[in-house]
């Protein structure tokens, strides 16, 4: 969709939503909503978290802007919604935004491309899983790091699955890698500058993501050619294989200069400070720039 044509729209940006991760969704929506209304778009923002139907219906909208994460919103269900009613909406369909989120459909999907990610396991079981330490415990279905530990000691087993499964009955068991984090985001099928994450803690849990001054961010990252070749390589590829669009960001450890996927975000963080923008702005974009490339790819997935 053009710009011209998109002038004449109503567009809504859907934020909040029920998530664990709503507070980040909503300073992710009213950075999207005011970069619109400075670009002289018609649009206006609502919160998803109860009668979400009904508010589209009010407003009349023509077009959704996600900025929902985590559950609800980046899952497949709100995408679900939206082409029921007929409403385009940018970023990822419904199968790929609900096979990203769930790390353990992911996981095996990963497994049947040939996708490199750390060894794992998938459980549904409360009981100690038989697993080389250390290794990190996580939700299946969570985003920003809820839920998740690095279990280095037997005795910190059963503490760390109690947590995970506090969001949800599955969680994965994960081979700890330590190695660099790396970043690839995706807009409209076009890989950006990769960032490299260095926490001050040395683990990149939810205190060092949203907690300022405890990360640091190097853009593009410090990393050999051949393997950063090889990351944006291995992201286009996980893009393509879950049928994602619009924009996207591939999270990845690196072991021994090998790229190893361990998280697929359909809905990045949308801040002036998150990655994604970061890596655009590497590239000299703004901002706003960014929101519009990404609402330009707005359109119905069926």
């Amino acid at each position: 969709m053009d710009k011209k044509e998109l002038k004449r729209k109503r567009i809504a940006v859907l934020y909040g939503g029920r998530s664990s991760e709503r507070e980040i969704s909503i300073k992710s929506g009213t950075a999207v909503l005011n970069g619109l209304i400075r670009l002289g778009y018609n649009a206006t923002g609502i919160d998803a978290a109860e009668d979400l139907v009904g508010k589209l219906k009010k407003e009349k909208v023509d077009i959704a802007f996600i900025a929902l994460h985590g559950r609800w919103g980046e899952d497949g269900t709100v995408q679900g919604l939206l082409e029921i009613m007929g409403i385009p909406y940018t970023g990822s369909g419904v199968l790929g935004s609900s096979m990203a989120l769930d790390k353990a459909i992911m996981k095996l999907l990963f497994d049947s491309k040939g996708i490199p990610t750390p060894a794992y396991l998938i459980s549904t079981s409360s009981h100690t899983p038989a697993f080389p330490l250390p290794y990190v415990v996580k939700p299946a279905n969570e985003g920003s790091t809820i839920g998740i530990s690095i279990v280095r000691k037997k005795s910190e087993a059963a503490r760390a699955i109690a947590a995970a499964r506090k969001y949800d009955r599955k969680i994965i068991v994960e081979e700890y890698i330590e190695g660099s984090e790396i970043t690839v985001g995706i807009v409209n099928g076009k890989a950006l500058p990769i960032i490299e994450v260095r926490p001050s803690s040395g683990f990149y849990d939810f205190h060092a993501k949203y907690t300022k001054g405890m990360t640091e961010y190097i853009v593009p990252a410090k990393i050999k050619r051949a393997t950063a070749n090889r990351a944006r390589g291995i992201a286009l590829e996980v893009y393509e294989t879950f049928e994602l669009s619009g924009c996207a960001r591939i999270d990845m450890l690196v072991k021994e200069e090998s790229p190893l996927v361990i998280d697929i975000n359909t809905s990045p963080g949308m801040t002036e400070t998150s990655l994604v923008p970061k890596a655009w702005g590497h590239l000299g974009g703004t901002f706003d720039g960014l929101v519009e490339e990404i609402l330009k790819g707005a359109k119905p997935k069926i």
